[in-house]
C-alpha cells in the first residue's frame, strides 16, 4: 500500500482505564490524508484521553494499538510529523511573540519562515509584544503558530478557538482550510458545534468512551432522524381581515384607522397573534397526538415541533382540516442532532445499569463504577 493511501492515524481496539474507571472503550478508527475531522462529545466522553493517546502522552491498555504514519505516536512526534495545539501547558514568558515563534521554527526540521508563520496565525501585529501581556485569544493564536511552525503532516487541535473573537475565529479556520488543502490531516476537538458543521468533512462523536457516530455532519444529522416543523395556524384558507384589511393596517396604509398613521397597527397585530395562539391551544391535543411528534411548543401563535417522521406528521396535519401557514420542515442542526443522539445513548446506558442492578440484587459486588470522577489531569472521565 502506498503512503498516500495509508492511514495517517489508526486506533485499533484501543481502551484506556484509570483504576476502575474506563475512559475509552474499544476505539477503532482511521484518519486519512487531507481530512479535516471534528472530535465531539460531552464532558467526560474521552476526547482528551483520545488526544493524549494519539500524541503519545499516555499508553493504551494492553491489547489496543495506536499508530501514526505506520509507527508509534512518540516516533511520529519526534520526527516532527505532528503539530499540536493543546489547552494545557503555558507559554514561555519573558520573551516576545516573534522570539517564541522563531524558536519553534528553529527547532522544526522543515520549518516555515517566521514571518509566514506569524502571518498565517494572524499575529504579525502583536509579534513584538511580550508573551506575558497577551489576552487569552491572542495566546491561542500563538499556540496555533507554534503548531504550524513547520511542515507537519498531522495537526491536532484541542478547543483551538476558545477565547478568540469572531474575526479571529474566521481567520483561524481560513488558515486551517489552507492546511487541509495542502494534504495535511487536521483533527480538532471542540464544543463549538457550528464550527464542526461548517469546517469538518468528517465528525466523530464520543460518548462515555465509546465511538457513537462517525460520518459527515449531514450523516450525523440524518442519524438523529428527527426534523423540525414550524407553522402558524389558521383553520381555513387565508381570507377576510387576515389577508385584506388587516394587512393594509399593519403596513400603516390607512383605511382610516389611526388617522392613517399606523397607530392602531400594534394593537391589531397583537390581536391577530393572540387569536392565532388561542386557535392553536384549541387544537393542541390533536397536534400533540400527530404521528411522529416527539417535542411540541407554541410561541406567539407559531407551532414548533420535532418529528421522527415529518412526512407522516405533515400528512396528518392536513388531515385534521387545519390550514398551516409558513410551513417549514428542516433537518436538525448539528448541535440538535448531537444532543439527540447523546441523549438516546445516555438513556440506553442508564437502562442497562438498571437491568444490571436488578440482576445483581441485594449484596451484589457493585460492578463497574457508574459515577464520573476526575483523572489526574482534571479531565472528567465517565465510567461505562
Amino acid at each position: 500500500m502506498t503512503r498516500q493511501h495509508s492511514p495517517v492515524v489508526e486506533f485499533a481496539g484501543v481502551s484506556k482505564s484509570y483504576g476502575s474507571v474506563r475512559a475509552l472503550a474499544d476505539l477503532t478508527v482511521r484518519l486519512h490524508p487531507g481530512e479535516t475531522v471534528a472530535l465531539l462529545g460531552p464532558n467526560g466522553a474521552g476526547k482528551s484521553t483520545t488526544l493524549d493517546l494519539l500524541l503519545g502522552l499516555r499508553s493504551p491498555d494492553p491489547g489496543g494499538m495506536v499508530r501514526l504514519f505506520g509507527t508509534s505516536p512518540r516516533k511520529a512526534v519526534t520526527e516532527s510529523r505532528v503539530g499540536a495545539m493543546l489547552q494545557s501547558g503555558g507559554l514561555m514568558e519573558g520573551v516576545k511573540v516573534r522570539e517564541l515563534v522563531g524558536l519553534a521554527c528553529d527547532l522544526h526540521p522543515r520549518a516555515h519562515p517566521v514571518e509566514k508563520v506569524l502571518a498565517d496565525a494572524g499575529i504579525t501585529a502583536i509579534a513584538d509584544r511580550m508573551v506575558c501581556k497577551l489576552s487569552g485569544g491572542q495566546e491561542q493564536r500563538v499556540r496555533f503558530a507554534l503548531a504550524v511552525a513547520g511542515e507537519s503532516d498531522l495537526i491536532v487541535l484541542d478547543e483551538p478557538t476558545t477565547g478568540m473573537d469572531v474575526s479571529a475565529r474566521g481567520h483561524f479556520w481560513k488558515a486551517m482550510r489552507e492546511q487541509a488543502a495542502q494534504g495535511r490531516t487536521v483533527l480538532f476537538a471542540t464544543h463549538y458545534l457550528e464550527e464542526a458543521d461548517a469546517v469538518a468533512d468528517r465528525v466523530l462523536v464520543l460518548h462515555r468512551g465509546r465511538l457513537l457516530a462517525d460520518g459527515t455532519a449531514a450523516d450525523i444529522k440524518n442519524r438523529a432522524g428527527a426534523r423540525r416543523i414550524s407553522f402558524a395556524l389558521r383553520s381555513g384558507p387565508a381570507s377576510g381581515p387576515a389577508n385584506g384589511t388587516a394587512n393594509s393596517t399593519v403596513n400603516g396604509t390607512g383605511n382610516g384607522l389611526g388617522n392613517g398613521s399606523g397607530s392602531g397597527t400594534g394593537d391589531r397585530s397583537n390581536g391577530y397573534k393572540a387569536a392565532a395562539e388561542t386557535e392553536v391551544r384549541a387544537h393542541e391535543p390533536a397536534l400533540r397526538a400527530l404521528p411522529g411528534v416527539t417535542e411540541f411548543e407554541v410561541a406567539g401563535g407559531t407551532v414548533r415541533m420535532r418529528s421522527a417522521d415529518a412526512d407522516a406528521t405533515v400528512h396528518a396535519l392536513y388531515g385534521l382540516g387545519l390550514y398551516p401557514r409558513d410551513l417549514e420542515v428542516t433537518h436538525l442542526g448539528l448541535e440538535q442532532a448531537f444532543l439527540a443522539i447523546t441523549k438516546d445513548a445516555e438513556e440506553q446506558h442508564e437502562q442497562q445499569h438498571e437491568r444490571q442492578d436488578a440482576g445483581r440484587g441485594p449484596g451484589g459486588d457493585g460492578g463497574e463504577v457508574a459515577a464520573p470522577r476526575k483523572d489526574h489531569d482534571d479531565t472528567e472521565v465517565a465510567a461505562v
